[in-house]
Protein backbone atom coordinates (compact mmCIF):
# COMPACT_ATOMS: atom_id res chain seq x y z
CA UNK A 1 0.00 0.00 0.00
CA UNK A 2 1.43 3.44 -0.93
CA UNK A 3 2.28 5.97 1.76
CA UNK A 4 -0.56 8.28 0.72
CA UNK A 5 -3.08 5.48 1.30
CA UNK A 6 -1.66 4.86 4.76
CA UNK A 7 -1.92 8.55 5.61
CA UNK A 8 -5.48 8.68 4.27
CA UNK A 9 -6.46 5.66 6.37
CA UNK A 10 -4.81 7.19 9.44
CA UNK A 11 -6.75 10.42 8.89
CA UNK A 12 -10.07 8.59 8.58
CA UNK A 13 -9.47 6.56 11.73
CA UNK A 14 -8.42 9.64 13.70
CA UNK A 15 -11.61 11.41 12.62
CA UNK A 16 -13.73 8.45 13.78
CA UNK A 17 -11.89 8.29 17.12
CA UNK A 18 -12.28 12.06 17.71
CA UNK A 19 -15.99 11.96 16.86
CA UNK A 20 -16.48 9.08 19.30
CA UNK A 21 -14.57 11.03 21.96
CA UNK A 22 -16.73 14.12 21.35
CA UNK A 23 -19.99 12.18 21.67
CA UNK A 24 -18.76 10.31 24.75
CA UNK A 25 -17.66 13.59 26.38
CA UNK A 26 -21.18 14.99 25.93
CA UNK A 27 -22.61 11.88 27.55
CA UNK A 28 -20.04 12.25 30.33
CA UNK A 29 -21.16 15.81 30.97
CA UNK A 30 -24.71 14.53 31.52
CA UNK A 31 -23.61 12.20 34.33
CA UNK A 32 -20.56 14.10 35.63
CA UNK A 33 -22.32 15.15 38.86
CA UNK A 34 -23.01 11.55 39.82
CA UNK A 35 -19.44 10.54 38.99
CA UNK A 36 -18.10 13.48 40.99
CA UNK A 37 -20.01 12.38 44.09
CA UNK A 38 -18.78 8.83 43.63
CA UNK A 39 -15.19 10.08 43.59
CA UNK A 40 -15.48 12.50 46.47
CA UNK A 41 -17.82 10.42 48.64
CA UNK A 42 -15.10 8.35 50.36
CA UNK A 43 -13.20 11.52 51.30
CA UNK A 44 -16.16 13.68 52.26
CA UNK A 45 -17.50 10.93 54.55
CA UNK A 46 -14.37 10.96 56.74
CA UNK A 47 -15.81 12.27 60.03
CA UNK A 48 -12.46 13.09 61.58
CA UNK A 49 -11.66 15.45 58.71
CA UNK A 50 -12.94 19.04 58.95
CA UNK A 51 -12.60 21.56 56.14
CA UNK A 52 -12.91 25.33 55.97
CA UNK A 53 -16.24 25.21 54.13
CA UNK A 54 -19.57 24.55 55.73
CA UNK A 55 -20.92 21.04 55.57
CA UNK A 56 -23.45 20.26 52.86
CA UNK A 57 -25.25 17.13 51.68
CA UNK A 58 -22.67 16.63 48.91
CA UNK A 59 -19.66 16.92 51.24
CA UNK A 60 -20.57 16.79 54.97
CA UNK A 61 -17.10 17.63 56.27
CA UNK A 62 -16.68 20.63 53.92
CA UNK A 63 -13.14 19.74 52.88
CA UNK A 64 -13.61 20.35 49.14
CA UNK A 65 -13.83 23.89 47.79
CA UNK A 66 -13.95 25.60 44.40
CA UNK A 67 -11.36 28.35 44.06
CA UNK A 68 -12.40 31.02 41.56
CA UNK A 69 -15.46 31.64 39.39
CA UNK A 70 -14.28 29.27 36.64
CA UNK A 71 -13.23 26.46 38.97
CA UNK A 72 -16.60 24.70 38.79
CA UNK A 73 -16.72 24.87 34.99
CA UNK A 74 -13.14 23.64 34.67
CA UNK A 75 -13.80 20.78 37.07
CA UNK A 76 -16.96 19.74 35.21
CA UNK A 77 -15.14 19.79 31.89
CA UNK A 78 -12.24 17.73 33.23
CA UNK A 79 -14.58 15.08 34.62
CA UNK A 80 -16.57 14.99 31.38
CA UNK A 81 -13.40 14.62 29.31
CA UNK A 82 -12.14 11.83 31.56
CA UNK A 83 -15.46 10.02 31.15
CA UNK A 84 -15.34 10.62 27.40
CA UNK A 85 -11.95 8.94 27.12
CA UNK A 86 -13.19 5.97 29.13
CA UNK A 87 -16.52 5.59 27.34
CA UNK A 88 -15.00 5.95 23.87
CA UNK A 89 -12.09 3.59 24.61
CA UNK A 90 -13.65 0.66 22.68
CA UNK A 91 -13.89 2.84 19.56
CA UNK A 92 -10.46 4.49 19.57
CA UNK A 93 -8.71 1.30 20.70
CA UNK A 94 -10.36 -0.60 17.84
CA UNK A 95 -9.33 2.10 15.35
CA UNK A 96 -5.76 1.86 16.60
CA UNK A 97 -5.78 -1.92 16.33
CA UNK A 98 -7.36 -1.88 12.87
CA UNK A 99 -4.63 0.46 11.64
CA UNK A 100 -1.75 -1.62 13.05
CA UNK A 101 -3.09 -5.18 12.56
CA UNK A 102 -2.63 -5.44 8.74
CA UNK A 103 1.13 -5.05 9.19
CA UNK A 104 1.39 -7.89 11.71
CA UNK A 105 1.77 -11.62 11.20
CA UNK A 106 -1.01 -13.99 12.22
CA UNK A 107 0.91 -15.07 15.33
CA UNK A 108 1.56 -11.45 16.31
CA UNK A 109 -2.12 -10.58 15.89
CA UNK A 110 -3.09 -13.50 18.12
CA UNK A 111 -0.63 -12.39 20.79
CA UNK A 112 -1.82 -8.79 20.49
CA UNK A 113 -5.45 -9.71 21.07
CA UNK A 114 -4.52 -11.92 24.00
CA UNK A 115 -2.44 -9.24 25.70
CA UNK A 116 -5.12 -6.61 25.09
CA UNK A 117 -7.72 -8.90 26.65
CA UNK A 118 -5.50 -9.37 29.71
CA UNK A 119 -4.50 -5.70 29.98
CA UNK A 120 -8.05 -4.39 30.46
CA UNK A 121 -8.95 -6.45 33.57
CA UNK A 122 -5.49 -5.82 35.05
CA UNK A 123 -5.92 -2.07 34.65
CA UNK A 124 -9.42 -2.21 36.14
CA UNK A 125 -8.12 -4.24 39.08
CA UNK A 126 -5.44 -1.65 39.76
CA UNK A 127 -7.93 1.20 39.46
CA UNK A 128 -10.31 -0.54 41.89
CA UNK A 129 -7.54 -0.93 44.46
CA UNK A 130 -6.67 2.75 44.02
CA UNK A 131 -10.29 3.74 44.63
CA UNK A 132 -10.35 1.57 47.76
CA UNK A 133 -7.09 2.88 49.22
CA UNK A 134 -7.60 6.52 48.19
CA UNK A 135 -9.66 7.69 51.23
CA UNK A 136 -7.30 5.85 53.58
CA UNK A 137 -4.32 7.61 52.01
CA UNK A 138 -6.08 10.97 52.29
CA UNK A 139 -6.84 10.29 55.94
CA UNK A 140 -3.18 9.52 56.61
CA UNK A 141 -2.00 12.66 54.84
CA UNK A 142 -4.43 15.03 56.54
CA UNK A 143 -3.46 13.45 59.85
CA UNK A 144 -0.28 15.52 59.70
CA UNK A 145 -2.28 18.77 59.82
CA UNK A 146 -1.63 20.37 63.26
CA UNK A 147 -4.52 20.64 65.67
CA UNK A 148 -6.63 23.75 65.42
CA UNK A 149 -6.15 24.03 61.64
CA UNK A 150 -8.80 23.25 59.06
CA UNK A 151 -8.14 21.43 55.80
CA UNK A 152 -8.99 22.84 52.36
CA UNK A 153 -8.68 20.78 49.16
CA UNK A 154 -9.37 22.48 45.84
CA UNK A 155 -11.60 20.57 43.46
CA UNK A 156 -9.21 20.56 40.48
CA UNK A 157 -6.27 19.52 42.69
CA UNK A 158 -8.40 16.72 44.14
CA UNK A 159 -9.34 15.47 40.67
CA UNK A 160 -5.73 15.59 39.45
CA UNK A 161 -4.60 13.72 42.54
CA UNK A 162 -7.32 11.08 42.12
CA UNK A 163 -6.65 10.52 38.40
CA UNK A 164 -2.91 10.28 38.99
CA UNK A 165 -3.38 7.66 41.66
CA UNK A 166 -5.75 5.60 39.49
CA UNK A 167 -3.34 5.74 36.53
CA UNK A 168 -0.36 4.79 38.67
CA UNK A 169 -2.13 1.75 40.12
CA UNK A 170 -3.69 0.72 36.81
CA UNK A 171 -0.52 1.01 34.72
CA UNK A 172 1.60 -0.60 37.42
CA UNK A 173 -0.51 -3.72 37.16
CA UNK A 174 0.55 -3.95 33.50
CA UNK A 175 4.24 -4.45 34.35
CA UNK A 176 3.99 -8.26 34.81
CA UNK A 177 2.11 -8.45 31.51
CA UNK A 178 5.00 -6.59 29.88
CA UNK A 179 7.43 -9.20 31.22
CA UNK A 180 5.29 -11.99 29.77
CA UNK A 181 5.22 -10.18 26.42
CA UNK A 182 9.01 -9.88 26.36
CA UNK A 183 9.25 -13.60 27.09
CA UNK A 184 6.84 -14.54 24.32
CA UNK A 185 8.80 -12.62 21.70
CA UNK A 186 12.08 -14.18 22.87
CA UNK A 187 13.78 -11.19 24.51
CA UNK A 188 13.55 -12.40 28.12
CA UNK A 189 13.76 -15.94 29.45
CA UNK A 190 12.19 -17.36 32.57
CA UNK A 191 15.63 -18.42 33.81
CA UNK A 192 16.74 -14.77 33.87
CA UNK A 193 13.61 -13.76 35.74
CA UNK A 194 14.23 -16.45 38.33
CA UNK A 195 17.79 -15.26 38.73
CA UNK A 196 16.73 -11.61 39.09
CA UNK A 197 13.72 -12.10 41.38
CA UNK A 198 15.33 -10.48 44.46
CA UNK A 199 16.31 -7.38 42.53
CA UNK A 200 12.92 -7.23 40.82
CA UNK A 201 11.03 -7.38 44.14
CA UNK A 202 13.26 -4.65 45.56
CA UNK A 203 12.72 -2.54 42.43
CA UNK A 204 8.95 -2.99 42.75
CA UNK A 205 8.94 -1.57 46.28
CA UNK A 206 11.20 1.33 45.23
CA UNK A 207 8.94 2.05 42.25
CA UNK A 208 5.85 1.94 44.49
CA UNK A 209 7.41 4.40 46.92
CA UNK A 210 8.29 6.84 44.13
CA UNK A 211 5.21 6.44 41.92
CA UNK A 212 2.45 6.75 44.52
CA UNK A 213 1.32 10.38 44.91
CA UNK A 214 0.90 10.07 48.68
CA UNK A 215 4.24 8.48 49.51
CA UNK A 216 2.96 6.91 52.73
CA UNK A 217 3.93 3.34 53.67
CA UNK A 218 0.34 2.06 53.49
CA UNK A 219 -0.22 3.14 49.88
CA UNK A 220 3.24 1.92 48.87
CA UNK A 221 2.61 -1.51 50.38
CA UNK A 222 -0.89 -1.78 48.89
CA UNK A 223 0.61 -1.13 45.45
CA UNK A 224 3.77 -3.23 45.82
CA UNK A 225 2.26 -6.44 47.23
CA UNK A 226 -0.22 -7.07 44.34
CA UNK A 227 2.52 -6.32 41.79
CA UNK A 228 4.76 -8.89 43.50
CA UNK A 229 1.94 -11.45 43.35
CA UNK A 230 1.41 -10.68 39.65
CA UNK A 231 5.17 -11.01 39.10
CA UNK A 232 5.06 -14.51 40.61
CA UNK A 233 2.18 -15.40 38.27
CA UNK A 234 4.10 -13.94 35.32
CA UNK A 235 7.13 -16.03 36.33
CA UNK A 236 4.96 -19.15 36.28
CA UNK A 237 3.55 -18.29 32.85
CA UNK A 238 7.00 -17.64 31.37
CA UNK A 239 8.35 -20.88 32.86
CA UNK A 240 5.53 -22.93 31.30
CA UNK A 241 6.03 -21.15 27.98
CA UNK A 242 9.77 -21.82 27.93
CA UNK A 243 9.25 -25.50 28.81
CA UNK A 244 6.70 -25.98 26.05
CA UNK A 245 9.04 -24.26 23.60
CA UNK A 246 11.90 -26.57 24.63
CA UNK A 247 9.68 -29.63 24.15
CA UNK A 248 8.73 -28.51 20.65
CA UNK A 249 12.36 -27.82 19.82
CA UNK A 250 13.43 -31.23 21.16
CA UNK A 251 10.77 -32.96 19.06
CA UNK A 252 11.93 -31.18 15.92
CA UNK A 253 15.70 -31.37 16.57
CA UNK A 254 16.89 -33.58 19.45
CA UNK A 255 20.44 -32.23 19.12
CA UNK A 256 19.33 -28.70 19.97
CA UNK A 257 19.38 -29.54 23.69
CA UNK A 258 22.98 -30.83 23.68
CA UNK A 259 25.83 -28.88 25.19
CA UNK A 260 28.39 -27.24 22.96
CA UNK A 261 31.04 -29.84 23.90
CA UNK A 262 28.85 -32.84 23.02
CA UNK A 263 28.94 -34.16 19.48
CA UNK A 264 25.64 -34.36 17.67
CA UNK A 265 24.34 -37.64 16.29
CA UNK A 266 24.88 -38.43 12.62
CA UNK A 267 22.00 -39.36 10.38
CA UNK A 268 23.21 -42.47 8.49
CA UNK A 269 19.89 -43.20 6.83
CA UNK A 270 20.44 -43.36 3.04
CA UNK A 271 18.40 -40.88 1.14
CA UNK A 272 16.10 -41.99 -1.63
CA UNK A 273 16.93 -41.05 -5.20
CA UNK A 274 14.61 -38.62 -6.76
CA UNK A 275 12.57 -39.74 -9.71
CA UNK A 276 13.65 -36.63 -11.59
CA UNK A 277 17.36 -37.52 -11.27
CA UNK A 278 18.83 -38.25 -14.78
CA UNK A 279 21.56 -40.91 -14.78
CA UNK A 280 24.12 -41.09 -17.62
CA UNK A 281 23.72 -43.89 -20.13
CA UNK A 282 26.20 -46.79 -19.73
CA UNK A 283 29.08 -46.99 -22.23
CA UNK A 284 30.13 -50.34 -23.66
CA UNK A 285 33.78 -51.49 -23.82
CA UNK A 286 33.80 -51.51 -27.63
CA UNK A 287 32.68 -47.89 -27.85
CA UNK A 288 35.29 -46.94 -25.31
CA UNK A 289 38.06 -48.78 -27.28
CA UNK A 290 37.19 -47.13 -30.62
CA UNK A 291 36.83 -43.69 -29.10
CA UNK A 292 39.30 -40.98 -30.00
CA UNK A 293 42.13 -40.87 -27.47
CA UNK A 294 42.41 -37.79 -25.33
CA UNK A 295 45.34 -35.52 -26.19
CA UNK A 296 46.81 -33.13 -23.72
CA UNK A 297 47.07 -29.59 -25.04
CA UNK A 298 49.41 -27.40 -23.02
CA UNK A 299 48.49 -23.87 -22.35
CA UNK A 300 49.20 -21.40 -25.06
CA UNK A 301 51.00 -19.04 -22.73
CA UNK A 302 54.53 -20.47 -22.60
CA UNK A 303 57.16 -18.96 -20.34
CA UNK A 304 59.04 -16.27 -22.11
CA UNK A 305 62.60 -17.05 -23.19
CA UNK A 306 65.58 -15.35 -21.73
CA UNK A 307 66.47 -12.19 -23.65
CA UNK A 308 69.42 -12.53 -25.97
CA UNK A 309 71.45 -9.83 -24.35
CA UNK A 310 71.01 -11.43 -20.97
CA UNK A 311 71.99 -14.84 -22.47
CA UNK A 312 75.21 -13.39 -23.90
CA UNK A 313 76.15 -11.90 -20.54
CA UNK A 314 75.60 -15.28 -18.94
CA UNK A 315 77.91 -16.92 -21.58
CA UNK A 316 80.61 -14.38 -20.77
CA UNK A 317 80.41 -15.23 -17.15
CA UNK A 318 80.75 -18.95 -17.75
Amino acid sequence: MPLTDHLRELRNRLVIALLALFVATILGFVVHNWVYHQMTGPVCDIKSLHGVAEGNPGCPNGVLVADGPLAGLSLSFDISLMLGVILSSPVWSYQLWAFVAPGLYKKERRYGLGFAGAAVPLFLAGASIAYWVFPKAIKILVGFVPGGMAQMIQGDAFLTFFIRMVLVFGLSFEIPLLLVGLNFIGLLSAAKLRGWWRGIVFAIFVFSAVATPTGDPLTMTVLAVPICVLFILALGVTTLHDRSKERRRAAEDPDSLLDDDVASTLDLTPSELSSELVLPEPVSAEEFAHAEPMVYHPDEDEPTSVPAARGERMDDIT
